[in-house]
């Protein structure tokens, strides 16, 4: 009897916290991303062989001490990667594969940082290096651009994403540059 009484003062608590007043977390909670679309003029194919970083506004690369601006890579520059396809087993595919699906499907075939929500844009810039040459189809200007908080890609619906978009653009779009031949 006892424990029958138990589950029906309970039962309540554990159904209401099933409601929608309760916030529901996803996969990216308390992460948020940028993404990179570097190309050329007139062509939208995303330009290999470069390298893209967070900087300040003097072009030095941003290092995340302690993780303050990334869950990851602590200590090290904020340096965006590749996004990649992934086949029905979740296993990564070699690079230029049409088959499959992008592992980020939010960033098709371009470059991505992971950053926390707390990431402060206005305060940072984007480096654009080309680091391979001509392998890449020739050789590209360094770029330097100023981040705003809409650049940034808030995936879960949360008060953080109401923090960031409070004043700009409300959208998830990659950054659009226009890369020059030297």
């Amino acid at each position: 009897m006892k424990k029958w009484l138990m589950v029906l003062c309970f039962s309540p608590l554990c159904g209401y916290s099933q409601l929608g007043g309760v916030n529901m977390h996803c996969g990216y909670d308390f992460t948020s991303y940028l993404v990179v679309h570097p190309h050329e003029s007139g062509n939208e194919k995303t330009i290999s062989g470069l390298k893209i970083s967070v900087c300040n506004s003097e072009g030095v690369d941003v290092i995340n001490i302690n993780n303050a601006l990334s869950w990851k890579n602590a200590n090290k520059p904020l340096i965006f990667f590749r996004n990649y396809r992934i086949d029905a087993d979740n296993k990564k595919l070699p690079e230029g594969t049409t088959s499959g699906k992008w592992f980020y499907y939010f960033a098709q075939d371009h470059y991505l940082l992971s950053i926390s929500n707390t990431f402060k844009a206005d305060d940072f810039f984007v480096k654009i290096e080309d680091v391979d040459g001509d392998e890449n189809g020739g050789t590209y200007k360094t770029q330097i651009i100023p981040l705003a908080a809409y650049n940034m890609y808030v995936l879960c619906s949360a008060e953080e994403r109401d923090k960031v978009v409070q004043f700009g653009r409300k959208m998830n779009k990659p950054i659009q540059v226009v890369m020059e031949k030297e």
